[in-house]
Formats: structure tokens, C-alpha cells, sequence
């Protein structure tokens, strides 16, 4: 992936990558702001040789050199500085009511590489206390290691050490915290919060299998957006929304699909042009799509047809509350010419051809000569001929009509087909030669549409009835 795919897909999922990040981002904040003041206290130690002791207990064995002896017995001390002979001694000093194992989870003892300094920093809630335990650590490790005995069965008796230990830096009371370290903690908490935010993005991103925007549908057909059309309820009336809401919102989207069409490059005959409008699978709104288009350009002053070319589920005249029952099947049959089945819609340049009865042969019929004729013969008498054709998830009849049209017009529905399945029609119709020149992505969120910066008129009725044009950003 990209880092153009990367951010094509943070837009699409924004409100997921903020949703997640918000999530861990408080939660980041409220234990940076919620977790208890803790303070450390840290004394140092500092580690030498005596000599003289060294060659007091001497064997006949050779040692090492001293520098050599306290390197490798200051290694120990880290350890030794957490165990039960050191810390006793200050549980009992201070009065403590803890544990030696407690206590050394509040101990943290370390020897800075290529020293022969120990340092002993504890962490409490205290602040005054982790200033005592951290001095009485250090001083009883001193005292451990300085007194240690050198025992064995013919020499029982205690021996000093050859490794004296002193402190060289007490421990102050602390006068900020130390933890939780605020800066440090809302950082953490921001860059897990990207992290989570760009994760939750990729994860819905790649369970939500089917087309959710027109970025969906553009990075797999590669083709240009005609337009978006939000889900609305007025589409689902009898009337195009052109005629039932002129003024409104989704009438002036249809009107720059209408806009964007006439900059299609098509074959165009003598006098009109065919537009083909399909979609992958059914009930994706292409009958929707393509009555409101042939409206539009019919409100231009175009000489328009709308053909139902769908004849295994004719549905243009149902949409347009017109009678249906005879129409382009009759036709292709012989059992009826076109100037008996076409009817007119609106205007009287808005002309429709149902699909008419449901023939057995349907592939036949739409392959055969005579629809060919048909349609061009269409093409001399309007400025526009649009073919409303079969899912292409259903049949091939859209492949046809888009050889004879040099491309098809594609009509995609938010959550109904399949990423799969649309890449499965873009390669059926690569293989076929038949380009997509543009798509129309439907049943778009409203608040997502709605939300563009751009002008529509609308009228609205005032209290005395009077007709009062507004504008709106």
C-alpha cells in the first residue's frame, strides 16, 4: 500500500481513526493524570580496594589485580543490594511495614558501565521516605560488604573484606515527582493514540467488503465520478425528483450529471448520442439513476428517449407510474412497431419505451438486428437515447449496447455490490473493449454529501403563500 492509498483510506475512515484515537488518547491522559505522585531518591556508593587487607589474607595461589578483583565482585552488588542480609537491617532501622520482597520492588541498584561507583535509587510515594530508604540501603550495603566474613572450616573466624564501600553522595528528598512523567506520558499517549487510530482504519478497511465510498469505486474502475447521489426518501417516489422537487438538493446533483454527460467522449451518430447505464448488480438504483438523467436532459430542451432495455425485470415504467405492459418486447417480436409503444413523459420531448412483457428470449431479442435498428433509428430522431439495460451480474446485455454506444455509464449503490464484484465486471469489461466513462456512486451518506460547499436554490413558501427564492452555501 502507498502512502496515497494510506491517506485515501484514512479519508474514508476518519471517523473511525478519530474514534480510536480519542479512545486511547483519554485513556492515556486519564492514567497520566489519575496514577499516583511517585518520587525517587537516589544515593551513590563508591567501591575501592584495600590493599593492605588484600595481602593479609593472600593464599599461595596467585590473585588477580586489584582493579580486576573489584571489577568482577561489583558486578554482585546490584543483586546483593536486594537481598533479605541488606534489607532487613533497614526494614528494622526505619520501622518499615514491608517486606524484604516488598522493599525490593521499591529498589532499583545499578553499576554505571566502567565505574566503580553503585547507585541506589528508590521509588515511593513518599518523597521524604524514599530519601531514608535510599540512605539506609547504601549504608547498609556498606556496612555488608565491608564486613563480610571470609569463612571456612580451618579459618571460621571473620575476616574484613578486601572491597570497602563508601558513601559518596546521600540522597536529597526529591521536590517533583518523578512519575508519572507528564510530558513524556501524553506523548506516549498520542503516538499510540496515530498508531491505534491508522490500525483501527486499516482493520474496518479490510472487513468492509463491499463498495462504502466513490473513492471505492474510482480506485477500482479508474474512471471518473459523473456524480453522488445521497439516499433520500424522495427518490423513491413515482415522480424524478426534477419534477416533484425542482428546487431541491438532489435535483441539482442530477443536473450536474446531466452537466458532466455532455463532456463524455462517445460515438455519436448523425444527430444523437447513446448513453448506456448499467450496474454490477441489482438493486444498485440504476432505474432510478436513469430516469432522473432522461428528466434532466429533458428539462435542457433535449429531444430525449429513455429505452427499458431490461427485459428479465422491466421496472422504468413502474418507476415512472406509466402503463408498462407493452413495450420493447413487442416491438422486437414484430408485434408492434415503435410510434405505438412509446409514450410521452412530462414534455413533449420526454419520450419512454417500456420494456413491455417478459419475453423467454430475452438475449435474443436485445442481440438481434432489428434492436440495433431500432436504436439507430432513435439516434436520428433525438438528441439523446438512454438504454436502462440488466444488471451486468445478470447478463451481458449492457457489454452489447456499450460496443454500440463506445462505452457504458455505471451505477454503483453504497453497501450493495461487492469490491470483488466490481473488480470481477471492470475486468469482464476490459476483456469485452468496453470502457466505463463514468460512474454515478449511490445511496451516498447525506451528511457526507450535504456537506459540500456549493450552491443550490430552493423556493419555499412563506406564511402568506407567496413564492420567495432563497440561496444557500
Amino acid at each position: 500500500m502507498s502512502i496515497s492509498d494510506l491517506l485515501q483510506m484514512l479519508r474514508r475512515r476518519i471517523v473511525t481513526a478519530i474514534v480510536a484515537f480519542a479512545v486511547v488518547f483519554v485513556a492515556g491522559a486519564a492514567y497520566t493524570f489519575l496514577a499516583p505522585a511517585k518520587y525517587t531518591a537516589t544515593s551513590e556508593v563508591l567501591a575501592s580496594y584495600n590493599v593492605s587487607v588484600a595481602d593479609a589474607t593472600q593464599n599461595s595461589s596467585a590473585m588477580n589485580s586489584g582493579a580486576a578483583y573489584l571489577s568482577t565482585q561489583i558486578q554482585t552488588y546490584p543483586q546483593l543490594a536486594k537481598t533479605e542480609a541488606v534489607l532487613e537491617p533497614v526494614i528494622s532501622e526505619l520501622g518499615l511495614n514491608l517486606t524484604a520482597d516488598d522493599l525490593a520492588n521499591m529498589v532499583t541498584v545499578s553499576n554505571p558501565t566502567n565505574t566503580f561507583m553503585v547507585d541506589i535509587s528508590v521509588e515511593s510515594k513518599d518523597a521524604q521516605q524514599s530519601s531514608d530508604i535510599a540512605n539506609a540501603v547504601a549504608k547498609s550495603l556498606s556496612d555488608y560488604v565491608t564486613s563480610s566474613a571470609s569463612a571456612s572450616d580451618t579459618a571460621p573466624q571473620k575476616q574484613k573484606s578486601p572491597v570497602q564501600l563508601a558513601v559518596v553522595n546521600k540522597a536529597s528528598v526529591p521536590s517533583q515527582p518523578s512519575s508519572p512523567n507528564i510530558p513524556l506520558y501524553m506523548l506516549v499517549a498520542i503516538v499510540l493514540g496515530v498508531v491505534a487510530g491508522i490500525g483501527a482504519a486499516l482493520l474496518k478497511d479490510m472487513l468492509n467488503t463491499k463498495v462504502d465510498s466513490s473513492d471505492d469505486v474510482r480506485s477500482i474502475t479508474h474512471a471518473s465520478s459523473l456524480g453522488t447521489i445521497a439516499q433520500n426518501s424522495s427518490l423513491d417516489e413515482s415522480r424524478p425528483v426534477i419534477v416533484a422537487q425542482p428546487a431541491g438538493r438532489e435535483a441539482e446533483e442530477f443536473r450536474r450529471i446531466r452537466t458532466n454527460l455532455s463532456f463524455l467522449t462517445t460515438d455519436e451518430n448523425e444527430h444523437g448520442r447513446l448513453i448506456v447505464i448499467t450496474s454490477t448488480d441489482p438493486s444498485e438504483g440504476k432505474t432510478t439513476i436513469s430516469s432522473n438523467i432522461a428528466v434532466a436532459l429533458a428539462e435542457e430542451g433535449k429531444r430525449v428517449l429513455l429505452i427499458d432495455a431490461d427485459l428479465r425485470h422491466p421496472s422504468v415504467a413502474h418507476k415512472l407510474g406509466i402503463e408498462g405492459h407493452v413495450g420493447l418486447s413487442h416491438v422486437l417480436s414484430g408485434q408492434a412497431t415503435p410510434k405505438d409503444v412509446v409514450q410521452k413523459y412530462w414534455k413533449q420531448n420526454l419520450h419512454i419505451l417500456p420494456a413491455g412483457k417478459r419475453p423467454a428470449n430475452a438475449s435474443i431479442l436485445l442481440n438481434s438486428h432489428l434492436m440495433t435498428e431500432l436504436v439507430n433509428q432513435a439516434l436520428t430522431q433525438y438528441d439523446y437515447v438512454l438504454i436502462d439495460t440488466a444488471p451486468l451480474s445478470v447478463s451481458n446485455d449492457a457489454t452489447v449496447f456499450g460496443r454500440m454506444a463506445g462505452g457504458l455509464v455505471l451505477v454503483t449503490g453504497k453497501g450493495v455490490v461487492e469490491k470483488k464484484e466490481l473488480q470481477n465486471t471492470m475486468q469482464s469489461l476490459k476483456t469485452a473493449e468496453v470502457p466505463i466513462l463514468g460512474f454515478v456512486f449511490n445511496f451516498a451518506d447525506p451528511k457526507k454529501t450535504h456537506s459540500k460547499n456549493y450552491y443550490y436554490y430552493y423556493y419555499e413558501d412563506d406564511k402568506k403563500g407567496h413564492g420567495r427564492k432563497k440561496r444557500k452555501r
